[in-house]
């Protein structure tokens, strides 16, 4: 056990079904209780829509795991209810120092500019993640979790899933219309079914090593190519809560796993790090090999496929956990509108789209940068070490270095559901269709807040305006009646300058102007929003019609 924290254990109950031989029927199954199963679970509760959770363990993950969780996945885990919780626990931090021997090379800041309500890394050990999730998804009414039960069979038919579930009272079966595999890198759902994930497995291994100890480091990502006290390798040292700072060392392929975790061989690597003087005590260690693979794809009939269990890649940039929950995010809301015959089942084949380009995205970053941190030849070392000797006093040498390309949200401007931007109206920025929307401070009702809070969940449609008694009365009839095809459209009024506007219409002030640069909003200028908060289109004027056309795309009801 850990000296840091204490493991909860989640009550296990005997389902019901077992007593009464019935088969327990639910609209969604989702297999595995990790950070993205709970949070599928409660994107899809949030919007309405039943959960049965099903995990064969009763408690958290062992040891830290998965530590930096990025800007856009603290903002997806703000709708969530937690993301408070997470940043109050964790370490936050926006700056990276990369050092080759013992000069530092290169340093970067996550978020250059100010005004963003989140930073942009939080670490946070993942069992703390997972903690506050499951404790979020225990207080909904919609979702039941059901913890020491074992998935040990799935059949899918045209119209639904069937589950054999195994408990330590016995078994039963469950039908689902929808199951959501979240069950982790070896996936039982996914062998079950006889699918399999391509890629490639790194010939190096690198050793974890969580430590407890007292020290005045700064909130910074450290990365040494070729340090003093561990010398032809790499190190990456973290801060994390509680006092406990990760440590990974760079192995070699031939290192022994078993050998490499015992205290008598870790605790000479950090006493050579940190010094003999520095007091700590070993709080978790592990030893782990790259992999860079995923599914051909993560929908296969009425099973879905998130995180780990559809795409894995080195821990180097904090692509995994990240990536797993805008998957979530990314299907949560499309899964809902299928449900409530709002949008054909082929709309779940834009999830696979979407979320395909971005593992393919993270495979190709997260591969670079194991290229780069181990090199397989020398003509590779020797350019390796010539970027990193450039990188103090260059530019284009500090573009060169890779000590984990940090994950950053999908832009998917290539994606089927997007509307293209016109022709004749052009936007500066970056906020184009398919890009997840930049925050900004707002104020609504005299109150600062923040622009991600007020959008998200469903479609919205966002207005601006310099002054909005400025706003003709058929737009603002239009603005209240939106509905594309049957599917709710809120709409967000953001304007310069405070005013009334009709009940059913969220206005919120840019007083500051930082939305409208963000946006290259001018009076008129009309952006669509989709449930996960990426630009579905955006024009200079406002449009009925042709808003109706873009949400009937993002719908697949075109």
């Amino acid at each position: 056990m850990l000296k840091t924290y204490t493991y909860p254990r989640f009550e296990y109950t005997t389902p019901p079904e077992i007593a009464s031989g019935r088969t327990l029927k639910v609209p969604v199954v989702v297999v595995g209780a990790g950070p993205v199963g709970l949070a599928t679970a409660l994107d899809l509760e949030l919007q309405g829509v039943p959960v049965l959770l099903l995990d064969e363990d009763d408690t958290v993950s062992i040891g830290s795991r998965g530590v930096c969780y990025a800007k856009r996945a603290l903002e997806i885990l703000d709708r969530y209810g937690v993301g408070d919780a997470v940043c109050s626990k964790g370490v936050s931090w926006n700056v990276g120092r990369t050092f080759f021997r013992e000069q530092e090379v290169y340093n970067f800041n996550l978020v250059p500019e100010a005004d963003h309500h989140r930073p942009g890394m939080v670490n946070l050990q993942q069992y703390y993640l997972e903690e506050y999730l499951a404790a979020r998804a225990a207080s909904r009414p919609g979702i039941e979790l059901r913890w020491k039960n074992k998935v040990v069979s799935v059949m899918q038919s045209g119209k639904s899933v069937t589950l054999k579930v195994e408990t330590g009272d016995g078994f039963y079966t469950v039908e689902a219309d929808w199951l959501i595999a979240a069950d982790g890198a070896r996936s039982p759902v996914r062998r079950m079914l006889g699918l399999d994930v391509e890629g490639k497995i790194f010939m190096d291994r690198f050793l974890i090593a969580d430590v407890v100890m007292k020290a005045e480091f700064p909130a910074e990502r450290w990365f040494w190519f070729d340090p003093p006290f561990h010398p032809g390798q790499s190190v990456l040292l973290h801060k994390q809560t509680d006092n406990v700072f990760r440590i990974d060392f760079q192995l070699g392929w031939d290192a022994d796993p078993e050998q490499e975790k015992k205290p008598e061989n870790v605790l000479p690597r950090i006493k050579a790090m940190l010094g003999d003087e520095r007091e700590f005590e070993l709080e978790w260690v592990s030893v782990y090999t790259f992999q860079c693979r995923r599914m051909g794809s993560f929908n296969h009939g009425r099973v879905l496929f998130v995180g780990d269990a559809a795409h894995q890649v080195s821990p180097f940039g904090a692509r995994g956990a990240n990536s797993g929950l805008q998957d979530a995010d990314n299907l949560g809301w499309k899964l809902k509108l299928v449900i409530d015959g709002k949008a054909p089942e082929k709309l779940l084949d834009s999830y696979s789209e979407e979320r395909v380009f971005a593992a393919d995205e993270n495979l190709m970053n997260s591969t670079r940068s194991t290229d780069f941190i181990t090199p397989k030849s020398r003509v590779s070392r020797t350019f390796r070490n010539a970027a990193l000797s450039l990188a103090k006093n260059h530019a284009f040498g500090r573009a060169l270095v890779n000590s984990g390309r940090l994950s950053v949200p999908s832009f998917l401007t290539a994606s089927s559901l997007n509307t293209p931007d016109s022709e004749t109206e052009t936007f500066a920025g970056r906020m184009l269709p398919g890009a997840p929307l930049d925050d900004a401070p707002v104020l609504e009702n005299g109150e600062e807040g923040w622009l991600l809070s007020r959008v998200g969940g469903q479609f919205c449609v966002m207005y601006f305006a310099d002054d909005p008694a400025a706003i003709d009365a058929a737009t603002i009839a239009a603005l209240t009646g939106l509905s594309g095809g049957g599917i709710a459209v809120q709409p967000v009024v953001i304007s310069r300058r405070a005013g009334k506007l009709p009940g059913g219409i969220v206005h919120l002030e840019d007083r500051r102007g930082v939305f409208a640069k963000r946006y290259d909003a001018r009076p008129g200028t009309v952006y669509l929003v989709r449930p996960d908060q990426h630009v579905a289109a955006r024009w200079r004027s406002f449009d009925a019609d042709r808003l109706g056309a873009a949400v009937a795309r993002a719908t697949c009801n075109d």
